[in-house]
């Protein structure tokens, strides 16, 4: 496995290197954002570790670009940032994953093998169409098509859009929603997933048919 780790901080990469090396993966250091980004459009990779804090072009702004060229390699933020707002910030942009700094490196160890095991099945599977009514999603090439017009979501509002339509006709809790598109467990009173919600409802057209619908006091649900 190729993995590219990005990250300035000298002490940090030795060990991540060094630890990684030994269990078995090839590893490439970038020292900053700009290193990272030449890498990323010379080489493949089977996923990045990025950290956030970086000199130049820092983490954030990396990953909006890696995004934007099309490039859905899998991307594991290593960060010492860790509040929800700073998680859900990098998580919206594209990134697939949160660490916060200090972790154990079993967990690390455990992450990389969930992201990349799972990147590799959406490979497996090839394109998968997800539809309702005049809706479709190709989870292939990340395209969602309604009325032949191809509609623009961020990568957190494709995420979200997805996980219902691949849930089609049950009803998904907020809890549900929260753990599986942001993929970590927040606090049960944020509001994160209406105002998301709100966002693909926009971008969507429901004039002929309601596609999303609300279920009070529960949460969301798409149906035929």
């Amino acid at each position: 496995m190729n993995i590219l780790l990005v990250e300035d901080d000298e002490r940090i990469s030795k060990f991540l290197v060094k630890g990684l090396g030994e269990a078995g993966y090839q590893m490439v250091l970038a020292d900053s954002g700009e290193k990272a980004r030449d890498l990323i459009s010379t080489y493949d990779f089977d996923i990045i570790l990025m950290d956030i804090m970086l000199p130049g072009l820092d983490g954030m702004q990396l990953t909006q670009i890696i995004r934007f060229k099309k490039n859905y390699t899998p991307i594991l933020v290593l960060s010492a940032l860790n509040s929800p707002d700073d998680k859900i910030k990098m998580l919206d942009l594209g990134a697939d994953d949160y660490l916060s700094k200090p972790f154990h490196f079993e967990e690390l160890i455990s992450r990389i093998k969930a992201l990349t095991r799972r990147n590799k099945l959406s490979y497996q599977e090839g394109s998968q169409l997800l539809r309702c009514g005049n809706l479709t999603i190709d989870t292939d090439l990340h395209k969602v098509v309604q009325d032949n017009k191809e509609i623009e979501l961020s990568p957190t509002e494709y995420k979200l859009l997805t996980f219902l339509l691949e849930n089609k006709n049950k009803v998904l809790s907020r809890t549900q929603i929260l753990h599986n598109v942001w993929g970590i467990d927040f606090d049960s009173t944020t509001n994160v997933v209406d105002v998301y919600i709100s966002y693909v409802r926009n971008k969507i057209n429901e004039t002929d048919q309601k596609i999303i619908h609300t279920i009070k006091g529960t949460g969301y649900l798409i149906k035929d």
